[in-house]
């Protein structure tokens, strides 16, 4: 048995924060759980590691009741660069490479644009005439017009009044 000494006056220990901390803590732990929600939605996972979020080129796709149109960015590319195709499956394939300067002296301070070979495949949403396709190149922006297929416009039907 071990005696223990008798203190009138013990020591506690003031921690008037405890409680705050406790609560900040609580607070700290959803405002993560927050943050790694937003972030997952932009692409990066649990770590904060950048997942390959951001597709390139990127692509607008629009469409009219006769065709199908593409529009996406390539600055700094020539059509030699380019492959493009369309498949039976109603998807568009953008493949290329954007060629790395080369330097005789000198050196980066900064690289922002990458580069290298890219490849994107898009779903369509119609069935298109893969003999009519038209690509353009014009100052860095690919424009490629698909015409539907006949039975992939819409058809208008006549109701008859009774």
């Amino acid at each position: 048995m071990q005696l223990t000494r008798w203190d009138p006056f013990p020591m506690t220990r003031w921690k008037p924060f405890d409680s705050l901390w406790r609560e900040m803590g609580r607070e700290m732990r959803r405002m993560r759980r927050e943050m790694d929600r937003l972030f997952r939605s932009f692409g990066f996972d649990d770590f904060g590691w950048p997942e390959l979020a951001v597709a390139y080129p990127p692509v607008n796709l629009w469409e009219d009741d006769n065709c199908l149109y593409a529009e996406c960015e390539l600055p700094g590319l020539e059509l030699s660069d380019l492959e493009i195709y369309v498949t039976a499956d109603n998807q568009l394939t953008i493949r290329g490479e954007r060629k790395q300067p080369t330097f005789k002296e000198g050196r980066w301070d900064r690289q922002e644009r990458g580069f290298g070979r890219f490849s994107r495949v898009i779903d369509l949403p119609a069935e298109v005439d893969a003999d009519k396709i038209e690509a353009k190149l014009h100052h860095g922006v690919l424009t490629i017009t698909m015409p539907k297929r006949e039975s992939a416009r819409p058809k208008k039907i006549t109701v008859k009044a009774e």
